[in-house]
C-alpha cells in the first residue's frame, strides 16, 4: 500500500473573498446530459449531495444552458432558466449546502461547437462570433450587435438567478472552443468590430459578460471564469505564447470583476511556458499575473493520465502526482484543485484519498460514464 504525506492540507478551509470553502477539492463542472427536458431532478441533487458528503468543498455543475435557443446541443443538458429548471436547481442548492459544502453553477453557451438541428431547438441555427464552425467553415451569418446584446443579457439574468436561489457564485465558461472562447481564437474571429481584431480586442465579449454579470449580482457574490489555450479538435492551440502575452489577455477580465480563474489543462503538471519556467502551470502562471485565486484541474486523480493516440505516457502514478500538487499548492502556487472524472467514477473519491484508501477508489473508464451516481 502507498501512503500519502500531508493530505490533510487539501481538506483545509480556505476564503476567497466572504466566501469560506471547507476544502480545497472542487469537482470540475462535467456534461452528462441527465436532466430530462433540461430539469435537473432528484436524481441530478442527489449525485451532488453524493460529492459533498464526501469532502468535495466546492461543486461546480456540470455546464447548463443560458437563455437562448442554440445555448447546447443535447435536450437533457440542464437548462439555468424557466421555472421549472430553476426549482430544480434549488434543490440541488439545498442538498449540497445541506451536506456542508459550497456551490456554484457553470453558465455554457456552445456557440459554434454546435451543429445544425441539434437539439433541444432543432429550428435554431448555431451561432458564432464569425458565423464559423470549429474549423473555420461558415454555417451562419455572424452575430449582430443586438444578438450580442441579448446574449450578455442572458448570462446577467443567468447570474443574478443564481443569486437569488441560493448558489455561492457562478463560473462563466469561456474554455475550450466555446462561444467565449470562440471570440478569443483568430480561427473562428474574423469581426472587424470592436469585438474582433487584435487579441485584447476579441476578449471585449468576455469582458462585458462579466462586467454584466456583476453588476446583476453585486460585489460580493464570486464569480468565476473558466479558461483554457486548447480548444475542442485543436488541443495543441494557444492564445499566448509567452506570460506577458496571457497578461494581457486577462487583466482586462480580472479588472472586471473576475474573482478566481479556473485554468482548464489536460494535465496539471506540466509547464505552460517551458522557456520561461519548468514547473509553473497555466493556474500558476495566471495566479502570478493577475494576483487573482486559482484552480488547477487536469488528470489528478486518474490511474493514467488524459492521453491521445501516439503521446507517450509520461505520466506517474496517482499518488506521486497528488504529492507533487500538495507541494505546490503548499507554496502558494495555486489555491484549488479540480476534479473531473476520479469523482464521476466514485463520489467518495475524496474520503477515500483523505482516509488513505485510494486502493479502494472504482476506477474511471469509458463504461463508468454509462452508471454515473
Amino acid at each position: 500500500m502507498s501512503t500519502l504525506k500531508n493530505q490533510d492540507f487539501l481538506f483545509q478551509p480556505i476564503s476567497i473573498g466572504k466566501l469560506v470553502i471547507p476544502t480545497r477539492i472542487a469537482m470540475a463542472p462535467m456534461t452528462r446530459q441527465f436532466s430530462p427536458d433540461g430539469v435537473p431532478d432528484a436524481n441530478v441533487a442527489a449525485y451532488y449531495r453524493r460529492r459533498a458528503e464526501n469532502g468535495v468543498g466546492l461543486i461546480i455543475t456540470e455546464g447548463t444552458a443560458i437563455d437562448h435557443p442554440a445555448a447546447v446541443s443535447h435536450q437533457d443538458i440542464p437548462r439555468f432558466y424557466g421555472e421549472e429548471a430553476l426549482a430544480g436547481w434549488k434543490k440541488v442548492v439545498d442538498e449540497v449546502h445541506e451536506a456542508g459544502s459550497k456551490i456554484i453553477p457553470q453558465l455554457w453557451h456552445v456557440g459554434g461547437a454546435r451543429k445544425v438541428g441539434e437539439q433541444p431547438n432543432v429550428e435554431a441555427v448555431p451561432v458564432s462570433p464569425s458565423g464559423l464552425d470549429l474549423f473555420g467553415n461558415k454555417v451562419t451569418e455572424p452575430l449582430t450587435i443586438d444578438e450580442i446584446n441579448q446574449i450578455v443579457s442572458s448570462y446577467a439574468k443567468a447570474a443574478s438567478d443564481a443569486k437569488e436561489l441560493g448558489f455561492d457564485g457562478i463560473e462563466i465558461h469561456g474554455a475550450h472552443g466555446y462561444l467565449i472562447d470562440q471570440f478569443f481564437w483568430e480561427q473562428t474571429n474574423r469581426r472587424t468590430d470592436r469585438y474582433g481584431g487584435d487579441p485584447v480586442n476579441r476578449m471585449t465579449f468576455a469582458k462585458e459578460i462579466i462586467e454584466a454579470c456583476r453588476e446583476a449580482v453585486g460585489p460580493d457574490f464570486l464569480i468565476v471564469f473558466r479558461f483554457s489555450q486548447w480548444k475542442l479538435g485543436d488541443y495543441e492551440a494557444k492564445l499566448a505564447y509567452r506570460s506577458g502575452e496571457l497578461q494581457q489577455l486577462l487583466q482586462p477580465l480580472s479588472d472586471a470583476g473576475v474573482d478566481v480563474f479556473h485554468a482548464s489543462t489536460r494535465r496539471f503538471w506540466e509547464p505552460e511556458f517551458p522557456n520561461e519556467s519548468d514547473s509553473l502551470n497555466l493556474a500558476a502562471w495566471i495566479k502570478q499575473l493577475t494576483g487573482k485565486p486559482t484552480i488547477t484541474v487536469g488528470s489528478l486523480g486518474l490511474d493514467h493520465a488524459f492521453m491521445f493516440e501516439n503521446e507517450p505516457a509520461n505520466e506517474k502514478t496517482v499518488y506521486e502526482n497528488i504529492e507533487k500538487l500538495i507541494s505546490k499548492m503548499q507554496h502558494q502556487e495555486f489555491d484549488l484543485v479540480a476534479v473531473g472524472r476520479a469523482l464521476l467514477a466514485d463520489p467518495a473519491w475524496a474520503t477515500k484519498l483523505k482516509n488513505g484508501q485510494l486502493e479502494q477508489v472504482q476506477l474511471f473508464s469509458q463504461e463508468s460514464i454509462k452508471t454515473l451516481y
